[in-house]
């Protein structure tokens, strides 16, 4: 599905990620560990392609054509998908015209709307006057709408409270044709064959209990410094933090 080979990149200037070799297969959701301003969202907008992120060695190739050098446009059109971070407010476009472009009109707003419990913000400006759960909602929508092969997901868990956080973790297992995890109960297994692959930041760790990882890494001094068991790094970060964590999984 992608394929980074050596990748390193400078934002104004200054390179933030040094050589990043990275495999993501189809049906694969890869977890990025690390701490902050270490180059993890500078590396999933690397991929969606945005303009100030250039990449100065290696290449990016997406279901096997080298996609380095297109504009973000074409990648979302290949389909990449991207929840952000930190989205902007847009004014003057309402949420519910930005899902229908992004569902090329094939799918009902209204509908979609409703798996998120969502349907009061539909007519308000897109990301406007939302709360941050909310906001991750409005994201969700949008892939929801768009349905990419590879969904990039900026710390998806980040200011929604507890009782939504189950909804936007069903709904991004959902988008990722994973197995729904509740907590300690059994998964539920979708039947089909999982083509749909996903590359998820979290600091928390939180949304690991409702969507099932394949492969975590630790970005760490904008190089990517291990891969392994994401269950397994996580607590390995949580017992000794990212410097010895990245020492003992080598």
């Amino acid at each position: 599905m992608l394929i980074l080979d050596g990748v390193s990149v400078e934002v104004a200037g200054k390179e933030i990620l040094h050589d990043i070799s990275m495999e993501v297969e189809p049906g694969k959701t890869h977890v990025l560990f690390g701490p902050n301003g270490t180059g993890k969202t500078t590396l999933l907008m690397t991929i969606m392609g945005f303009s100030g992120y250039k990449v100065t060695k290696g290449k990016i190739f997406y279901k096997g054509e080298d996609i380095t050098k297109l504009p973000l446009y074409e990648r979302a059109r290949m389909g990449i998908g991207m929840s952000f971070q930190r989205p902007p407010t847009i004014r003057g476009l309402k949420t519910r015209q930005l899902v229908a472009l992004c569902a090329k009109m094939k799918k009902d707003p209204e509908e979609l709307a409703r798996r998120l419990n969502f349907t009061e913000f539909l007519d308000r400006d897109v990301n406007s006057n939302l709360s941050g759960g909310e906001i991750k909602k409005s994201e969700l929508l949008q892939l929801m709408a768009q349905n990419p092969d590879l969904v990039l997901l900026d710390e998806p868990e980040s200011g929604v409270d507890l009782e939504n956080i189950a909804l936007v973790g069903e709904v991004i297992a959902e988008l990722l044709d994973k197995a729904i995890k509740h907590f300690d109960e059994p998964m539920i297994e979708h039947k089909k064959k999982r083509k749909k692959s996903g590359i998820i930041i979290t600091h928390t760790g939180f949304i690991m209990r409702y969507v099932k990882a394949d492969v975590g890494h630790v970005i760490l001094n904008g190089r990517l410094s291990c891969a392994s068991n994401p269950e397994e790094i996580f607590a390995c970060v949580g017992k000794f933090g990212y410097e010895e964590c990245v020492r003992c999984m080598i």
